[in-house]
C-alpha cells in the first residue's frame, strides 16, 4: 500500500493543477470534479501518511478559510466560483502552515503577471492573429475575463514540492 501512496501524492495532485490551468485556458471554466478529487484523494490519504489529528484538521481549517474569503470574493464578483473552489482544495493540501502563504503570494503574482501579459495582448495586432487558437481566444477577447486558474495551477505547481504530503512522500523515497 505504501507505494501507492506515493503515487497518489506524486501524481493527483500536479495532475488537477495541470488540468484545472489547461482547463480554464480552454473554456474560462474550472470543472467541480477538479477540488472534490483534491479534498477527497487528501482525505483518504492524509491519515495514511501517519498525519496527526491536529495537523489533519489543520489542513482542512486553512480550507475553510480559504473558501470563507474565496466566498466572499466571488460573491461580489471579485472572483470565479471555479477559482474559488479550486483555490480552497488547493489550501487543504498545503495546510494552515507557511507553505499556504507561498502559494497564495506566488500564484498572486503569477496572476498579476499574467493579467498584464493578457492586457498587452489584447492591445496588440498579434491578438487580431492568433485570436482563434484554441489556447490563445479567451486571451484576445476583451469581453472575457482572465483565466486564473492558469495562475492557480502554476503556483500550485511551483510550491507544492514543499508541501506535507510531499515532503513525506520524498522522505519515505530517499529511505
Amino acid at each position: 500500500m505504501a507505494p501507492m501512496l506515493e503515487a497518489l501524492i506524486f501524481v493527483v495532485f500536479p495532475f488537477c493543477m495541470l488540468f484545472a490551468a489547461i482547463s480554464d485556458m480552454l473554456s474560462m471554466t474550472i470543472a467541480n470534479r477538479v477540488p472534490v478529487l483534491l479534498v477527497v484523494v487528501f482525505a483518504l490519504v492524509a491519515p495514511l501518511t501517519g498525519m496527526d489529528w491536529a495537523a489533519y484538521g489543520g489542513h482542512f481549517a486553512a480550507g475553510a478559510l480559504v473558501l470563507a474569503v474565496t466566498f466572499g470574493l466571488f460573491a461580489i464578483g471579485g472572483m470565479g466560483g471555479g477559482d474559488a473552489k479550486l483555490l480552497a482544495a488547493t489550501a487543504i493540501w498545503m495546510g494552515l502552515n507557511v507553505n499556504l502563504v507561498e502559494y497564495l503570494v506566488a500564484s498572486t503574482i503569477i496572476g498579476g503577471l499574467l493579467t498584464l501579459a493578457i492586457i498587452l495582448y489584447r492591445k496588440s495586432m498579434l491578438a487580431a492573429v492568433t485570436g482563434q487558437n484554441p489556447f490563445l481566444r479567451h486571451f484576445a477577447d476583451e469581453a472575457k475575463g482572465v483565466p486564473y486558474g492558469v495562475a492557480l495551477g502554476l503556483g500550485g505547481l511551483l510550491t507544492y514540492p514543499d508541501s506535507p504530503l510531499m515532503i513525506w512522500a520524498l522522505a519515505r523515497l530517499a529511505a
